[in-house]
């Protein structure tokens, strides 16, 4: 598969993302990078020690799962996709448990190169309360010798043709050497895999010619000068990092701040965060690159990978310890999402003012329709498709009751503005929906000042309210054929001769 994107982001809907979780059973990901063991030892403190100012951990429960690239791999599995593990571990005590957990599930297969002399990376968190104490790490940081280096990539390009897309998960530990990133980034791009990289190293030079890089902000930061405090630094940081690994492109994970995509050719993306509790942010950059692999997998382009991603990380950060996000608990929260969003896609006129500003300001292009909508029909749909096909955001202007009571008679509107404001929200090609309680909608036109005019073809350019403010400032007035047979009046006349 190629990884591609559109000539415009849409305004995603969390239906349009929950449409995709269908699609996660039959994708698989390839996930190659450092294999860790994380231990946790869970007790209560009492008492502080006498032999030093420490407290003393009484313990009551030790449970091991996976980490590192192997976390990624179980997100994979329990996001409901398939996941090949490649990596190294060492001949020891760890090594089996880690083989064990991996024995527990069908979702995951391995391909680890054991190595002898060279130990398994271990973190064991001591916990009291949900509050991390100590984290004691047993690990061999150096570089993998070369006969490893070709062994690892032996077993890499053998399970290349069973993958969708390529994850290299880089924890700084050794195996993601100069070598093993050429030599597999080489590989995947002969195969026509896309390859993502998570990265650990100070410069990007290294993961030169993926197709994704997802540093953090630290991370992006720190290789490229450029603070990500803001928006504005962010998108600086990304196309610094974008050019520096020759990356497609570059999707900035920014914690509470959420998420910034950067691409050639193309504005930033921002997508903000939702507020929630956060227990333990451990494993949510795995959690997060997980998401956003199946989600390419899946068919998705990267805006709709990226959210997906990022409401998949939010679910993590509510957990405490390493942990994996279900494909259960993401179709639900995507649920929960989407029946949030419709509320946020009514606007008030201030707010809709604002909100096409900044649209405005970030270089997209606005389009405006008005209407009663009253009880929404096929031709309603089709011209609101295809007016939002001609322009990256889509205002919809609905006559308030009284407003459709003064133009139609005191029998209408059928339904109440709230809830055809609803139903107009629910409509994927609708990004924003506000009333107007006047007769037409000049006023609110004026307000936004949308770049494109659209209305129905049984109109003349010269019938069409407020063209002439939209040509003032620049914009353009397009007229929409109709679908022929659809019409409201018509509707509420067949249904009251049934009645």
């Amino acid at each position: 598969m190629t990884v591609s994107a559109a000539p415009h982001d849409s305004a995603i809907a969390d239906g349009t993302l929950a449409a995709l979780l269908p699609q996660f059973a039959g994708c698989c990901v390839l996930v190659l990078g450092d294999i860790m063991l994380d231990r946790y030892v869970l007790g209560e403190v009492r008492r502080i020690s006498p032999e030093a100012p420490i407290p003393v951990l009484r313990a009551q429960q030790r449970r091991a799962v996976l980490g590192g690239a192997a976390n990624v791999a179980q997100n994979v599995a329990a996001l409901g996709a398939r996941a090949i593990l490649a990596g190294v571990v060492g001949m020891d005590d760890a090594a089996t448990e880690i083989g064990r957990l991996l024995a527990a599930g069908s979702a995951i297969g391995s391909c680890l190169v054991p190595v002898p002399q060279r130990p398994t990376t271990v973190k064991t968190r001591f916990m009291s309360g949900g509050h991390q104490l100590l984290r004691l790490d047993e690990e061999e940081a150096g570089d993998i010798d070369a006969a490893t280096e070709a062994q690892l990539l032996a077993e890499f390009v053998a399970a290349l043709p069973r993958a969708d897309v390529v994850v290299l998960s880089d924890y700084a530990k050794g195996v993601l050497t100069d070598a093993v990133l050429a030599g597999a980034i080489a590989a995947a791009r002969r195969a026509g895999k896309p390859v993502i990289a998570d990265p650990k190293r100070a410069s990007f030079a290294a993961y030169r010619g993926v197709d994704v890089l997802t540093p953090n902000e630290a991370e992006a930061a720190r290789a490229t000068g450029h603070p990500c405090e803001d928006d504005a630094g962010a998108a600086r940081a990304g196309e610094h990092a974008r050019a520096a690994a020759a990356a497609g492109a570059v999707l900035v994970t920014r914690s509470a701040r959420g998420l910034t995509l950067v691409r050639t050719g193309l504005p930033p993306l921002h997508v903000p965060t939702r507020a929630q509790a956060v227990a333990d942010v451990s494993g949510a950059g795995d959690t997060l690159i997980a998401a956003f692999a199946i989600g390419l997998a899946a068919g998705a382009q990267m805006p709709a990978a990226a959210m997906l991603a990022n409401v998949a990380a939010g679910i993590s950060v509510g957990k405490p310890g390493t942990a994996t996000v279900s494909h259960a608990e993401l179709a639900e929260a995507l649920h929960r999402r989407e029946v949030l969003a419709l509320d946020e896609k009514i606007a008030e006129r201030d707010a809709a003012q604002a909100q096409v500003a900044a649209w405005r300001a970030a270089g997209l292009r606005v389009g405006f329709t008005n209407g009663c909508f009253d009880l929404i029909h096929p031709g309603h749909v089709r011209l609101l498709a295809r007016a939002r096909a001609a322009c990256d955001r889509l205002v919809v202007g609905l006559n308030s009751d009284a407003s459709v009571r003064r133009l139609k008679g005191p029998e209408r509107p059928v339904q109440t503005e709230t809830a055809r404001a609803t139903v107009m929200a629910s409509i994927s090609a609708v990004d924003l929906v506000t009333l107007f309680e006047e007769d037409t909608p000049e006023a609110l036109i004026g307000t936004l000042l949308p770049s494109l005019l659209f209305k129905g073809a049984d109109y003349r350019l010269d019938q069409v309210v407020g063209a002439n403010i939209v040509r003032a400032h620049g914009g353009e007035v397009r007229l929409i054929d109709l679908e022929a047979g659809h019409s409201t009046t018509a509707t509420i006349r067949r249904i009251n001769r049934g009645a």
